[in-house]
């Protein structure tokens, strides 16, 4: 659907719905992650989190954008984790907690899809990431031409987040000041996700873990993973990757429950609910970085590790005898956080 978006406050209300659209990703790609023996499966885990990484960066420039038009990011409220399986915000893709394996590998490629080419813009129910995005670039067009660049620019410069958890990956993150650098924000979202000039396999940036390669869009490192192969240079999207096998051991993976629930046996609730307190720790302190303190990222970072050392816990205890525990990402409300 492409309703244009002609003012400030409906482009502030899509920048806001363009991080909860990122953040909703985080959670799936996370039990995917977490899942993952990295002993047995060092691809699967490099791939999966190399992706994790880039989605964080997404966030970051989603509420770069925000805080640059006199937004306000939000990021520790209820609507963050309404439960899953969900939808993606707006969108029209079912999101699920899944351990990785073939259901989670179909999800993230419905996810990360390319639009295809000539794809109307869509600021509402979008087909793809990607068509959303078109919608937010001519919004930010439009009312520059109507309004003037100032006008649209009028956030705090000092709100802008430029440092955070991102050495796994060659994608940056910007300040974003005017037009030019709110549309390579866009650019660099969508390009990292389905390739560079839609229908390239690679995102435009360097291999961070293989000097020698350019990097492949989230898009087609899951299609790597599914056809067990590298792409390499001179492979398109028709050609399908040639370059060096990608090996999965399913036995290297936690059989975690899909879309776990709160459990009944106490050990494991306490855990749950010790893992969600800390995730909604992660949420204010993003939210804190991203509305006046932008130091608090590396606090937030801080936070990440220790997530993953809860959710690890939880998969290595047994909900019945054929799954382990998961994450359930509940919100807590901050006045019952420990």
């Amino acid at each position: 659907m492409n309703q244009r978006i002609e003012t400030i406050d409906s482009l502030h209300q899509h920048l806001q719905w363009a991080i909860e659209l990122e953040h909703a990703t985080i959670p799936p790609y996370l039990c995917a992650l977490y899942s993952l023996d990295p002993a047995r499966n060092p691809d699967a885990v490099e791939l999966v989190s190399s992706v994790f990484v880039e989605e964080m960066i997404h966030l970051s420039l989603a509420a770069n954008l925000l805080n640059a038009v006199g937004g306000e990011p939000r990021l520790d409220v209820p609507a963050m984790l309404p439960g899953y399986p969900r939808e993606l915000p707006h969108g029209s893709i079912e999101l699920s907690l899944l351990p990785f394996g073939p259901d989670a590998l179909e999800m993230f490629l419905r996810l990360e899809k390319p639009e295809a080419p000539g794809s109307p813009a869509e600021s509402d129910h979008y087909e793809t990431i990607g068509q959303f995005y078109d919608a937010i670039e001519d919004g930010l067009r439009y009312l520059c031409e109507t309004l003037g660049e100032d006008k649209v620019f009028s956030g705090d410069p000092a709100r802008q987040v430029t440092a955070g958890p991102f050495h796994h990956t060659a994608g940056t993150l910007q300040p974003v000041t005017d037009l030019a650098s709110a549309l390579a924000a866009l650019e660099e979202i969508v390009e990292q996700g389905e390739g560079t000039s839609r229908g390239e396999v690679w995102d435009g940036d360097h291999d961070i873990f293989h000097s020698d390669r350019d990097e492949v869009a989230h898009y087609y490192r899951f299609e790597e993973l599914k056809l067990g192969r590298r792409y390499q240079r001179g492979d398109t999207p028709q050609s399908g990757p040639t370059g060096e096998p990608v090996t999965f051991d399913p036995t290297g993976v936690s059989p975690m429950q899909a879309n776990p629930r709160r459990s009944d046996n106490a050990q494991i609730r306490a855990a749950q609910e010790q893992f969600d307190n800390t995730y909604c720790t992660l949420l204010f302190l993003l939210e804190q970085s991203f509305t006046g303190e932008p130091a608090l990222i590396r606090d937030a970072v801080k936070a990440m590790f220790g997530l993953k050392a809860e959710a690890l816990k939880l998969l290595q205890l047994s909900e019945d005898d054929h799954t382990t525990a998961g994450p359930t990402f509940h919100y807590i409300d901050p006045q019952q956080r420990n």
